[in-house]
Parts: structure tokens; sequence; C-alpha cells
């Protein structure tokens, strides 16, 4: 999967079901592993208060149309 194909998806709590943003970034360490996500709140970043990081052991499923994460924002 392509990182401009999980743009496209909304990032949606597994705890109350609510949307919480969606996918600006990732991060990648040294040797090619998918660390975390930088999820925007919102559709724009006016500040680095606008995002936060989700760790890749955060994301419980990714589907046709979102991606289900185990926190709260």
């Amino acid at each position: 999967m392509k990182l401009s194909e999980l743009q496209s998806k909304d990032v949606v709590s597994i705890q109350d079901g609510k949307k919480i943003g969606s996918i600006a970034d990732a991060t990648i360490d040294e040797s090619g592993t998918l660390v975390s996500l930088t999820v925007l709140k919102g559709h724009f970043a006016i500040s680095k208060k606008d995002e936060f990081s989700v760790k890749w052991k955060q994301i419980k499923k990714i589907g046709e149309d979102v991606i289900l994460v185990d926190m709260e924002v």
C-alpha cells in the first residue's frame, strides 16, 4: 500500500467510533520499517498542535475507507 492510499482514509478511534483526523505523513526508521503515522486533526494543520502521531502498534485495522486506531485524542 502506498502512502497516498493511506492519506485518502479517515482515521477513526475504536474507543468511541469518532473520526480523529486524516493521514499527513509517515515516519520510517533506518531499516525501512514504518514506525508511526502523522495525523492531522481536521483538514488543515495550522500549527503543530493540530497534528499528532499514531504508533504502528496502535493501528488495529486498515479498511477500505478508514484506519481504526486504539487511542483517544
